[in-house]
Formats: C-alpha cells, sequence, structure tokens
C-alpha cells in the first residue's frame, strides 16, 4: 500500500514536470487562466495577505486631512488600474486588478497596507515601500477604507478639491 502511494506521487511529480515544461500552458495576458489557477492563486494570495498582515499595528485613519492626503496618492498612482467612483478599473490586466470601491470592505486596513506597500507577484500590482513612508501608506489605506461608500459625485468634489489646492485647475473636470 505504501509502495503504491509513492508510485502515485512520482507519478503526479513526472506528470506536473512534464506539464510545466511543454509549454501547454497559456500565459498569454490575452487568455484569462483556467478555474483551478484562479482558484489556486486566489488562495494562496489572499492567505498569505492575510498571514503577513497579522500584527500590523493599524493607526487611526478617520482623519480627514489624511483622508484627502491619501486620495492624492490614489488618484496619482491608483486610481489608473483600479479605477475609482464613476470610472471602472484598467481592462488590460490579467488578472484584473479589483474595482477597490468593491473589494476594500473586503479587506482589514492592515491588509491593505501590506498590499500597497509591499506589492503582489504576478499581478501587476507594484510594491511602495521602497517609494513611500508608511505615513504615506496609512493615507492611501485610510482613502481606499473610504471608498466602498463613495459616489462618484463626492469622488469628483474631492478631486476638484485637490486640484484647487495644488493650484491646478483642470476645466474639464
Amino acid at each position: 500500500m505504501i509502495r503504491a502511494f509513492f508510485i502515485l506521487i512520482a507519478f503526479f511529480i513526472l506528470g506536473a514536470v512534464i506539464f510545466i515544461y511543454s509549454g501547454t500552458y497559456n500565459v498569454a495576458a490575452t487568455v484569462p487562466h483556467g478555474e483551478f489557477a484562479t482558484w489556486l492563486f486566489n488562495t494562496v494570495k489572499t492567505s498569505s495577505v492575510r498571514k503577513h498582515s497579522e500584527g500590523i499595528k493599524e493607526p487611526p485613519l478617520d482623519d480627514e486631512a489624511l483622508v484627502r492626503e491619501g486620495f492624492e496618492h490614489y488618484e496619482e498612482m491608483c486610481s489608473g488600474c483600479h479605477g475609482a467612483p464613476g470610472s471602472d478599473p484598467a481592462k488590460e490586466f490579467n488578472p484584473a486588478p479589483p474595482d477597490l470601491s468593491e473589494t476594500a470592505r473586503e479587506l482589514r486596513p492592515a491588509e491593505i497596507f501590506w498590499i500597497v506597500k509591499n506589492g503582489i507577484k504576478m499581478t501587476g500590482m507594484p510594491e511602495s515601500g521602497s517609494s513611500h513612508s508608511d505615513d504615506d501608506i496609512w493615507a492611501i489605506v485610510a482613502f481606499v477604507t473610504r471608498l466602498p461608500g463613495m459616489s462618484p459625485e463626492e469622488y469628483k468634489i474631492m478631486k476638484q478639491n485637490a486640484a484647487k489646492e495644488s493650484g491646478h485647475h483642470h476645466e474639464h473636470d
């Protein structure tokens, strides 16, 4: 019985090696992953983010100045891929970036912080920890946690206010 188990494991490993080196799996960004690959990657990603964000101390995130600062970072760095209230996420990625107006409510602030700081392999999500301070990242988190309840009109007003405060005026906004 034990011998049969090891033979079965050896065949599984051999099959996996043959599959990996065969080039059969299409890695083109134009072809979505299959159900199993999607489930596997999402499960690994979710579990990893949950584990690696444990123990991160979350500061208070309700300061409006912090939220405004986070909005400015989000508008500059994140909205092009993740979209914003009233605009959809980019469609060129595989896997597609999540619409944070919907998915941010499913994540703890510490998880959002960890993702922004460290990025996520094989998704197009870059790390920001080497170019932004933890305080900057917490500002982004403060804003992102507000996205699920934000209307397109509220987002547009924040954008207009940010432009006024920075001295930039966009007539088409």
